[in-house]
């Protein structure tokens, strides 16, 4: 069904990097194309999204959250700590216009009444994130992000294929971890703390409602003592620099654990026992750590101008900046009676290691939330702070 309506033509430049027509013989044969590419980022951060089933969730019924929702904080996670492969991990936009010509020489597109059918998330995200770094007079790396373009007047055609793109999903390693029951203890230990918590066990399970069990698996790596490091040659200075950005490895590492910790056969599992009842004993505070650090009020006057501020409340500190945090209080692990608990001593003060992590940000990251994230010195710098307080009280 052609378009009936009479809705005045708009052309939209759309720069690209890349640009290949795709279409299919059905695709001819019914008087639409198909193309795809690689665009820098910058490209998308305006266009419309007037034919897209789901408009950005952060701004749905012109409200804005205080606090993204699971799948943009991923996707804001990707662009902080990982940009050189956002575009690999990043299932890119989907664009429909009516028209389209092409400017091979000035690699720049102009779409008629074009508009994003699939990753408004994605723009929400890529538009929030240039926001910050513009208010802090930053210039963000180079990134590019896949597309694809539509090309047609059929408008029942577009709305379908909004509909189709935006509730497809594909199985996840957390479902499958989920399926085989390798969840189920470590949410049986989070229910010991609150009998009402519920562990993600599908890619699906994304809303507010859910721990998010990647994320409480990179928070627990970080939090692995030396003396539980599974990698002997690291047990002196392990390097947890992983932890901030491949949640995947997290997950991975945590069922091959699981495996072995529940080997009836093979009794040579010791140290893996020892480590996954440290997953399950240390599950709660890790949540409750992470929590309190994403938005610690103890940063509050440091100047910092990667954390999200609402007026003079800290609203959410970079992951890049609270993991070596996190992964130096593992200096404070003990097992007790009552298991495994990050206990640090009486002398040590949050706002020491909030003025130390002030200082590797600025000097050793380059005030960098997603360098400081990956570099093994500033996480090697503030666990030296900790081990220190650690010698002191014992």
């Amino acid at each position: 069904m052609k378009s009936q309506s009479a809705k005045p033509a708009v052309v939209v430049s759309f720069p690209f990097h890349s640009f290949r027509n795709i279409s299919c013989p059905e695709d001819i044969e019914n008087d639409r194309k198909v193309f795809s590419g690689q665009a820098p980022v910058t490209s998308v951060l305006h266009l419309p999204t007037d034919a897209n089933v789901r408009d950005y969730l952060l701004e749905a019924e012109g409200k804005q959250r205080k606090r993204p929702t699971q799948v943009n904080k991923e996707i804001r996670q990707t662009l902080e700590s990982k940009p050189f492969v956002f575009s690999i991990l990043n299932g890119g936009v989907v664009i429909v216009a009516r028209k389209h010509e092409v400017d091979e020489q000035k690699k720049i597109l102009r779409l008629t009444n074009p508009s994003i059918i699939n990753g408004s998330q994605t723009q929400g995200v890529l538009n929030d994130f240039f926001d910050s770094l513009a208010a802090n007079d930053e210039d963000g790396p180079p990134i590019h992000i896949k597309y694809e373009l539509i090309v047609t007047d059929d408008e029942d055609l577009i709305g379908e294929t909004s509909i189709a793109r935006n509730f497809q999903n594909d199985v996840a390693s957390i479902s499958i971890a989920g399926r085989r029951g390798q969840l189920d203890e470590l949410e049986r230990a989070l229910r010991r703390e609150d009998k009402d918590s519920k562990l993600q066990k599908k890619e699906t399970q994304l809303s507010d409602d859910y721990v998010q069990t990647e994320k409480l698996l990179q928070v627990i790596t970080a939090l692995i003592p030396a003396s539980l490091w599974p990698k002997p040659n690291e047990a002196e200075n392990p390097n947890k620099v992983y932890s901030y950005s491949m949640k995947a490895k997290c997950l991975k590492e945590f069922q091959e654990t699981f495996i072995k910790a529940h080997d009836t056969v093979d009794q040579n599992h010791k140290a893996a026992k020892e480590l996954y009842q440290f997953y399950l004993d240390i599950a709660p505070q890790a949540l409750v750590l992470y929590e309190k650090w994403k938005s610690h009020q103890g940063f509050a006057g440091t100047g910092i101008r990667s954390i999200t501020r609402e007026q003079r409340e800290i609203v959410e500190v970079p992951d890049g900046i609270i993991f070596p945090i996190i992964a130096s209080l593992s200096a404070f692990a003990k097992k007790t009676e009552k298991g495994w608990k990050i206990s640090p001593p009486d002398a040590f003060k949050d706002s020491e290691i909030i003025r130390a992590a002030k200082s590797v940000y600025q000097n050793m990251a380059g005030s960098n939330p997603w360098i400081m994230g990956k570099s093994p010195a500033c996480y090697f710098a503030l666990y030296q702070i900790t081990s220190i307080y650690q010698r002191l009280s014992a």
